[in-house]
Order: C-alpha cells, then structure tokens, then sequence
C-alpha cells in the first residue's frame, strides 16, 4: 500500500511556509488526538500519519529530500527512525505548546504541585436587620454550623502520634505520568488524588479528613448605609479545607426589615403623614419623627392638597464609604372629618354655602371641563 502525500496529509500546498505548516498541524493534530477519540482506530492512524508527514516537512533538510525524492528519501527508516528526520528542538517546543492545549485547562482545575490540598467551601449566611441598624452601623454576633481544622490531629487527618507520608505512587508530586503514542500524558494520581500524601492510621476524630463540624460564633461589622442585598465577605471563615488545606470565605447576605413608618428608595427615605383639612386650609406646622431618632417641623402653606411633598434636606440614610446623607420627603395626606356632631356640620354647611369657584379652583375647573367635553361630543354626533 502506498504513503499518502505529506503535503496531502496535512491540507497543504507544497510552497507553504513554516507558519501554515504549523498552523494545519496544530488543528488536525487537536482533532484527531487518541485522547479525544478514545477506541477510534481510524483518528489513531490518521494522528500517526500526521505526526509523520509534519516530523518531515517542518525540517528544512528533510522537506527538501522529501521535495525531491518522495518517500524514497526516507527508505532506510520514517521520520524519527534510523536513517530519518529527528525530532529538532523546534518541534518539542512546538508539540509541548499542544500538550498544554490539551490539558492546560484541566489541570489548571485539579490543581497541582506536591501536597496540594483542596480548599474549603464557600459558605453563605442570610442576616436580617433594622433599617435603624442599617442606619447607625452595628456589630451583630451570629453562630453558624461549620467544618473546622480537627483539634486531634490539628487538620492532618493521621492519628495523633503518627503523620501522612508521601504517596508511593506519584512520589508526592500528586501526578502520574503514562506513555500514549507519542505523548507523555500527565494526571492527577488515582491514589492520593493529587495530595501526594497518603494516610495510613487515619485520625478517629475525623476519619482523615483533617475536619469536624463545630458551631462557631463570629462578630460581624455592619457599616452605617448597608442596602438590602448587600454582601460581607469574611476571608478564610468559610468550611476549614481537607486535611489541612485553607479555608473558604463566609459570604454574609444582608436583608433590611420593612419599617413601620419609612420606605426606603436608595440613600432616600419616604413616609406619608395625614394632616387635618382645616390645617391644609389654613396652614400650619406638624412634628414628625426622622430616623435618627429626632424629631423634625415641617411648616404647611395655607391651601395645600394631598399629595404635596416636602424635602427634609439630610435626614436620609447615610451613604456607604461616603460623609453624604440622603434627603427625607414627607408627603401629606388630608383626611377628611369623619363622625362630625350636629354642630360641625352645620358649621361645614354654612362653610360650604359661602365657597365659590376661587374656593375650589381645581373641582370647579374640572366640572366646566367635563361639561365642555359632553358638548363637544353631542356636537360632533347631531353633524
């Protein structure tokens, strides 16, 4: 059976340079890899033939013998046998960068290095406050169920008096090496699973994992202008790692309690306040409480509506990391009498009677309004 053109083999033309050359070899060669077609006959050989066919082209030698002898340049033996192209130290080079393509990534995620040991999980804890805590700051103690280093055996996971020693295995690098093809491929060690280290009398306490649960209280700062959803993070107070590898982080979540009185919009704050129609009338003034605890006056212009806001200037929430406080805005409400005696209401009778569309500017307007709007539909229906 005769050899398939190198060239061919490759998906080149016979003028291209080094960079296509390497170009094609390094996307057919990731294609057809053994370790991405495991039992795939077929991609094997296809890998060993473009192995051959770049082994070469890439030397300049014995891309020239190939150029003008074909395959017979290479009779006595195939690139990298006796009487062939070797493998130059350009090639390694290159063959060492797709090795890395392969499984730079994986083993980036396993870890590496000798007496490796897996940190210890994140942990999250929900804290619900006041919107006064919220606003003046607090220190909060909470207790939170957690794996923490094993006192017995102080996080080695080996019985108190003994020690891990290093694997047999990987020798303590936590890897393994194994001959596939061409390739030295590297893993993680199946028998201390990249610790490199192996426990022989595991501790009783812990059962070698180096761990326990405990609760543990812990002091959390809370500064003044947390928001509802804000997130504390506490390095290295999350679940202890195994058999001596570092901590997690404690990620605190904090949710604000609604308030009686205030609605909270950012660094601002909101409340409604019913006033007394003959104040709204007539003006005046009323107390309200803020949220440090003070009280504040708010003046009322004579003929104010419902709905009217009024801005309390730096009686808002203070603002994280920053001397700025929010503003508070009331907005009042006239509640209407309700329950009046015979007096009252002839009182609003008499009131009433006296009233005039200078009175109620907005009723009076509104109706001629209306009326104006039938008229132009009765109108526009008799033409």
């Amino acid at each position: 059976m005769s050899k398939r053109d190198y060239y061919e083999i490759l998906g080149v033309e016979r003028d291209a340079d080094e960079k296509v050359l390497k170009s094609a070899f390094r996307k057919l060669a990731m294609q057809y890899h053994p370790d991405r077609n495991p039992g795939d006959a077929e991609a094997e050989l296809r890998f060993k033939e473009l192995n051959e066919a770049y082994q070469a082209l890439s030397d300049p030698q014995s891309r020239a013998a190939y150029d003008r002898f074909g395959h017979e340049a290479f009779a006595q033996g195939g690139p990298g046998g006796p009487g062939g192209p070797g493998f130059g130290n350009d090639f390694s080079d290159f063959m060492s960068d797709i090795f890395e393509n392969f499984f730079g990534e994986a083993r980036g995620r396993r870890g590496g290095g000798r007496g490796g040991r897996e940190r210890g999980a994140d942990l999250r804890y929900n804290l619900e406050i006041s919107l006064e805590d919220a606003f003046t700051g607090k220190t909060e103690s909470i207790t939170i169920p957690t794996s923490v280093a094993c006192e017995a055996c102080s996080g080695t996971g080996a019985k108190p008096g003994s020690k891990p020693r290093g694997c047999p295995t990987c020798g303590g690098i936590g890897r393994v090496r194994a001959q596939q093809g061409f390739f030295t491929i590297e893993r993680t060690c199946p028998n201390c699973h990249g610790r490199g280290e192996v426990i022989d009398d595991p501790c009783d306490s812990c059962g070698g994992s180096g761990r326990v649960t405990r609760e543990r209280t812990l002091t959390v700062n809370i500064p003044a202008g947390v928001e509802d959803g804000t997130r504390i993070r506490l390095a290295g107070e999350g679940e202890a790692g195994l058999r001596g590898g570092p901590a997690g982080d404690l990620y605190i979540f904090l949710s604000i309690k609604p308030h009686a009185f205030f609605q909270r919009d950012g660094a601002d704050l909101f409340s409604r306040v019913p006033i007394s129609m003959v104040t709204a009338a007539l003006g005046g003034e009323f107390t309200t409480p803020t949220i440090d605890g003070s009280d504040a006056k708010v003046k009322i212009p004579a003929g104010t509506q419902t709905g009217k806001q009024f801005r309390l200037r730096g009686k808002g929430m203070p603002i994280l990391r920053s001397r700025d406080t929010g503003d508070l805005y009331i907005q009042v409400v006239i509640e209407t009498p309700q329950n009046l005696t015979k007096r009252q209401r002839e009182l609003l009778e008499e009131f009433e009677a006296e009233c005039s569309k200078d009175t109620h500017p907005e009723s009076s307007g509104f109706l001629s309004r209306v009326r104006e709007f039938f008229d132009g539909i009765s109108g526009s229906a008799r033409t």
